[in-house]
């Protein structure tokens, strides 16, 4: 993040965007983390690496919600949810 810290917005990449913004949504450490697509704008090593993160947050106590199309993201979680008709159901209830 060090490479950052004197660019402008509109200077980094889609990628590098998130980055900082994911950063800057975990600086004042909070219990509740709410993201909408977090690695949706990163490559295969960078969207691993906050993934492990996230996963590393709830080993400390911290409750991560996420929204995601990503399946390889879907692997880091404890619960999986799906919408379906509108309804939303846990993953294990659509393969009984």
């Amino acid at each position: 993040m060090e490479s950052f810290k004197d660019k402008y917005p509109d200077k980094l990449s889609g990628g590098e965007q998130q980055r900082v913004c994911i950063a800057t949504a975990l600086a004042n450490n909070p219990e509740l983390i709410l993201a909408d697509e977090p690695t949706g704008n990163l490559d295969e090593e960078n969207e691993k690496t906050v993934m492990e993160y996230l996963k590393g947050l709830t080993k400390i106590g911290k409750t991560v919600v996420m929204v995601t199309h990503s399946n390889e993201a879907k692997k880091y979680a404890d619960k999986v949810y799906y919408m379906e008709s509108g309804m939303l159901q846990r993953e294990e209830e659509q393969n009984e």
